[in-house]
């Protein structure tokens, strides 16, 4: 359950480190600047410096992002022959995760790097069993991040909502989430999620959303027909 709450979907978000190009500003503002004066060069100086250390900060939060997301691969034991990051317990390992996506929290609140700190800690909760502290995790990433990880943070929500036997919000939350689809969430996803969620208590309404998605001719289809096959079958 954890593993797809949280890190097979983090991971799936391809968080990578970019870098913006500078040489399209340059050439862009170069006539202008010239023909206007050392006034606009002037402007145009302070805001590629501004522009330069917002960029910087971005990619900063990217790499403790991504740094922090490798450690899950490093071993744990003897120190790998390879020279790559190894932990000698699981309990050093959990440790220096949580610190490291706790830092990114505190360091850079507000960023959608800290949200998706966040819901990958949340994620840790769902490992250990505390629902009710990943719930509030996952909450605050809903409510306050961008629209793809609070769609991500939604679904989740969603599903810890099932474990602790909130039906009714959890299918509030879905169906926004079916009528509100992002990049990160599709109506599909959101789809499965729910009829997987009623499968037992409404198994024939859960059948009706994944009817139409098993039919299709794509990746998600195979899923679609598989939840179909767990479904309770009709007397």
């Amino acid at each position: 359950m954890s593993d797809h709450l949280t890190r097979k979907e983090l991971k799936q978000d391809n968080v990578a480190l970019k870098v913006e190009e500078t040489a399209h500003f340059l050439v862009t503002h170069r006539k202008q600047a010239i023909r206007v004066g050392i006034a606009v060069l002037a402007v145009l100086v302070v805001g590629l410096g501004s522009w330069f250390f917002i960029t910087s900060r971005r990619d900063a939060r990217e790499l403790a992002l991504a740094n922090a997301l490798t450690m899950e691969g490093a071993t744990v034991g003897a120190p790998s022959p390879n020279g790559s990051q190894a932990f000698p317990s699981e309990a050093a390992k959990a440790d220096s995760i949580h610190k490291a996506f706790t830092a990114i929290i505190t360091q850079d609140g507000g960023s959608e790097e800290a949200y998706a700190a966040e819901y990958y800690l949340a994620g840790v909760d769902v490992t250990n069993n505390k629902l009710a502290d990943a719930l509030k995790k996952y909450d605050h990433v809903a409510s306050a991040a961008g629209a793809d990880y609070a769609s991500l943070a939604k679904l989740a929500k969603a599903q810890v909502l099932f474990a602790l036997g909130n039906i009714p919000e959890a299918q509030t939350v879905l169906k926004d989430l079916i009528a509100h689809p992002t990049a990160m969430v599709s109506k599909e996803q959101a789809s499965i999620v729910l009829a997987k969620g009623i499968a037992s208590t409404q198994p024939e309404e859960a059948r009706k959303l994944l009817v139409p998605i098993a039919g299709q001719a794509n990746e998600i289809s195979q899923a679609a027909v598989t939840a179909m096959g767990e479904l309770p079958q009709p007397k």
